[in-house]
């Protein structure tokens, strides 16, 4: 059995997850991370996708993020996610909502810094809207 660490995934809206863990699976915008007990201390910006929680009773908990940060340390792991809900109620017309918003951001990006920026956010939720 994997050692425990303290896992919280925090919204704007409210606090969805705080207890033991044996494993957290982080969409990172450098690419996905496990996180275990013990981990190097890390702080990573988070592009929109699922976080995967394996508890200690060794269940699977799936949430979506639509970005964050997470900060992680050798005791825990604190995700605070800009939107952030179960896998199991995503709102699938919220989800096309935010896609189409985002595609309209590309078609108004006044340069290409923006544009690319924004591109890669449409993308990022088009793999989510795939996951899901």
């Amino acid at each position: 059995m994997a050692e425990a660490f303290q896992f919280e995934l925090v919204s704007p809206e409210r606090l969805l997850v705080s207890e033991q863990v044996e494993s957290v699976v982080i969409p990172g915008t450098e690419g996905e991370m496990t996180v275990l007990a013990n981990h190097a201390p890390v702080m990573t910006t988070i592009k929109p996708g699922v976080v995967t929680v394996k508890t200690v009773a060794g269940a699977t908990e799936r949430y979506c993020v639509f970005g964050g940060f997470a900060d992680i340390l050798p005791s825990g792991c604190t995700l605070l996610a800009e939107s952030a809900v179960d896998v199991g109620s995503i709102d699938r017309d919220d989800l096309a909502r935010r896609i189409k918003n985002a595609g309209e951001d590309v078609a108004d990006a006044k340069d290409s810094h923006s544009k690319q920026k924004a591109e890669e956010y449409l993308n990022h939720l088009k793999t989510l809207e795939a996951a899901v």
